[in-house]
């Protein structure tokens, strides 16, 4: 059901999306009337969160089973009423196919009624509370005046970004997301000198609720996007194996690779933003992994030029260093959900490109033969996904193209020239191919794989 308006993004990004996804051979394979159709539908889906929560359990460290009992637990010991009365339903589903994924439903738009005391909180907070967070307090752009803590009020997120910080009242462009209890007066909030943390509005009312997991079996239970968590089995890790994910941060699926090895062996990851390492420490350290490596470094200078015994320590590497190898490539992120509002030009959008090459020349140097190569992105352009993979195959002659294992997204995208048969064997999450079609009160299982954020995933291996 559709409650936001679409994503709002320029003008001249808006066409150039309208041009992808209404290409000659889009056109040649739907139709226009089809493929005018599903970038509608891609628009308005994005604004919009999945209609579930997945979870990456930690099953290096217990059964999927334990650990589902023990997230049924701990959510019920959190449970708590809302303003209606209501309570959560807890019901937490594995995927029948990825075996280390919990799924819990997510129930909205529920009707909430808006409140005359208001709090707007940034697009990225507001996105944040529609997958079940609450509001922290660096996200509060303005409040009431005399707003104190344990005040009733309702949250609205900017979609534009015009909002002033520390404003009394805002009446741009916004949506509601929900009802819920400040937790800090408005002084504490927007005080210059010591910038307020932690929860500065706890939710109660979502308009989508799902359970929060701020602290619930942390080394455990993982929030992490579904084709997120497809990305580690595509790499397909093997204990004792060196593996190299070139653009780590946060985490996630660098933790995930050393999940699905047994932790025995080396995962080697880099990052060029010193506190995105720290982050990803942290997850390791949370997540009970020792095989991980991590350094601050520019992945596209991470070869050597004259290996010698030194380059061991760390970056750069000797060529032909890594049994496998993920880039999960910087990108525009415009499969992101939801995502009410973009301020990418087309000039930044349109930068992605050459430095995605630029990692993926690497990344084919520090590959062994016969190693696997995985590139992956949260985004929708053409530009980024299946373009880079025409360009790969035809410039490193070295690589071919090969079947992923699971497979439950769609096939690419055409328009990069690439024959149906690779086309076939590329993944590529598609919400919008689905978008008012799901039924909500259908099984979890029977819907997941398709209401996904937009990603995109090729496994190459080199010969």
């Amino acid at each position: 059901m559709s409650v936001f308006p679409r994503i709002s993004l320029k003008p001249e990004v808006t066409e150039h999306l309208r041009s992808v996804f209404i290409n000659k051979e889009v056109l040649a394979a739907v139709g226009l009337q089809e493929a005018e159709c599903r970038f509608q539908k891609l628009l308005t889906c994005l604004s919009h969160p999945p209609s579930y929560t997945c979870v990456r359990a930690s099953t290096h460290l217990a059964p999927l089973e334990d650990i589902r009992l023990s997230l049924e637990e701990e959510l019920k010991k959190q449970q708590k009423c809302s303003s209606s009365g209501e309570k959560l339903s807890i019901q937490i589903a594995q995927h029948p196919q990825i075996k280390d994924v919990l799924l819990l439903p997510v129930d909205g738009p529920r009707p909430v009624e808006q409140l005359s005391s208001e709090v707007v909180v940034g697009a990225q907070c507001g996105s944040a509370v529609l997958r079940g967070a609450h509001v922290f307090a660096p996200g509060i752009i303005a409040s009431p005046k005399y707003m104190k803590a344990g005040d009733l009020v309702s949250v609205f997120s900017d979609l534009e970004g015009r909002c002033t910080r520390g404003a009394t009242s805002f009446q741009g462009n916004k949506v509601f997301v929900g009802n819920g209890v400040a937790e800090m007066d408005r002084s504490a909030i927007f005080n210059a000198e010591t910038p307020a943390r932690g929860v500065g509005v706890r939710m109660v009312d979502p308009l989508f609720q799902s359970p929060s997991f701020d602290g619930v079996l942390p080394s455990m239970a993982f929030l992490q996007n579904l084709p997120s968590v497809v990305v580690g089995h595509v790499l397909g890790p093997q204990p004792g194996e060196r593996i190299l994910d070139m653009c780590a941060a946060p985490g996630g699926k660098t933790c995930h690779i050393a999940a699905l090895m047994g932790d025995k062996g080396e995962v080697v990851a880099l990052d060029r933003i010193r506190n995105k390492i720290d982050r990803i420490c942290q997850n390791a350290q949370t997540l009970r992994l020792q095989s991980i490596k991590a350094y601050c470094f520019d992945s596209t200078q991470a070869v050597s030029i004259e290996p010698t015994e030194e380059y061991k320590a760390g970056p750069p590497f000797p060529p032909e260093s890594f049994d496998r190898v993920l880039l999960d490539a910087p990108c525009s992120g415009l499969g992101q959900r939801p995502n009410m509002a973009s301020t990418w030009s087309l000039k930044e959008i349109c930068s992605y490109p050459p430095l995605q090459r630029k990692l993926f020349q690497a990344a084919v140097r520090l590959l062994k033969k016969g190693g696997v190569l995985v590139y992956s992105t949260c985004t929708v352009t053409l530009a980024e996904n299946e373009e880079q993979v025409a360009w790969a195959l035809k410039t490193f002659p070295c690589l071919t193209l090969q079947p992923q294992e699971p497979h439950i997204g769609a096939e690419g995208m055409p328009g990069a020239g690439l024959p149906p048969e690779q086309l076939g064997i590329l993944q590529r999450f598609s919400p919008e191919l689905s978008w008012h079609s799901i039924n909500t009160t259908a099984p979890l299982s029977c819907r997941a794989d398709r209401d996904t954020i937009g990603f995109f995933i090729a496994k190459f291996q080199k010969t």
